[in-house]
C-alpha cells in the first residue's frame, strides 16, 4: 500500500506529524492524510489510555470518578 519512503516519512515526533497533518489537510492531499492517519492508528493500537497520553503529550483532565464512568459506559472497548 505505502512505499518504504512513505513509511519513513511519518516516523517523526508527534508534533511534526501534527504539522504534516495540517499541511496535508490544507493541501487537500487525501493520500498523505490517509498515510498520517494510519501512522497514528498504528501508534495507538494496543496501547492503554495512559500510554497514548504519554505518546502525544495529552493532559488527563478527567477526575478519577469521570474516568471510571467512561470505562463503565464503554466496557466493550476495553475487552
Amino acid at each position: 500500500m505505502f512505499m518504504d519512503f512513505d513509511k519513513a516519512f511519518v516516523k517523526v515526533h508527534h508534533s511534526i506529524l501534527y504539522d504534516l497533518f495540517l499541511a496535508a489537510n490544507f493541501l487537500n492531499d487525501k493520500e498523505i492524510l490517509d498515510m498520517i492517519c494510519q501512522e497514528v492508528a498504528d501508534r495507538v493500537k494496543g496501547t492503554t489510555p495512559e500510554e497514548i497520553r504519554k505518546e502525544f503529550d495529552i493532559k488527563n483532565d478527567f477526575t478519577p470518578e469521570e474516568e471510571e464512568d467512561i470505562y463503565k459506559d464503554n466496557a466493550w472497548a476495553f475487552e
